[in-house]
């Protein structure tokens, strides 16, 4: 049976990560109160702003907005989308 976790980005419990995805702090934080489901939609979302922003992961500038991104992402508010991305329609 997977762990479950109280998911800061769905407000519901939720199966959780395996294991921390970042070694330190911020680690352990994602993995104590962020949901699989939640973390790989970041992983989809982030992929998708890596490549239509076109960041680069060696500038620290393109790092730090990430971060900043990821960290809006996972708690439910307003976060940066890639440019002229238009979601399925269900």
């Amino acid at each position: 049976m997977s762990r479950m976790v109280l998911c800061r980005k769905y407000k519901q419990e939720l199966p959780g990560l395996e294991r921390p995805p970042y070694p330190g702090p911020k680690g352990d934080a994602i993995f104590k109160d962020v949901s699989k489901k939640a973390w790989d939609e970041w992983q989809a979302h982030q992929t998708m702003l890596i490549n239509e922003r076109r960041l680069n992961m060696m500038d620290a500038e393109d790092r730090k907005f990430l971060q900043q991104e990821m960290d809006k992402f996972l708690a439910g508010e307003e976060y940066a989308q890639a440019d002229g991305y238009v979601p399925p329609s269900a």
